[in-house]
């Protein structure tokens, strides 16, 4: 199986979170290398997704399909009361 291409990156990291990344390393018996390559592409995805959401967001948005401010807040207001109202849509 071929390696895939790397690429090597410098960041300065505050000494606390270099601590963690090394405490991980050695609890999983993996390189700093290895943990913070996890930590990249994890915070890599959730940006993707969050970025999706807005793109499909906006696209509500665009497209009309939206609640009204005021419906949104008596339904969370009603929340605390015995008859909560159904949620909006």
């Amino acid at each position: 199986m071929a390696q895939a291409a790397t690429k090597v990156l410098t960041a300065h990291i505050p000494l606390p979170l270099a601590d963690k990344v090394d405490q991980l390393a050695q609890r999983l018996e993996r390189s700093r290398g290895w943990i913070v390559k996890q930590a990249l592409t994890a915070w890599i995805d959730q940006e993707e997704e969050r970025s999706r959401l807005t793109r499909e967001a906006l696209a509500d948005v665009d497209s009309g399909q939206v609640i009204d401010h005021q419906a949104v807040q008596a339904w969370a207001d009603s929340l605390t009361t015995a008859n909560p109202l159904p949620l909006p849509r």
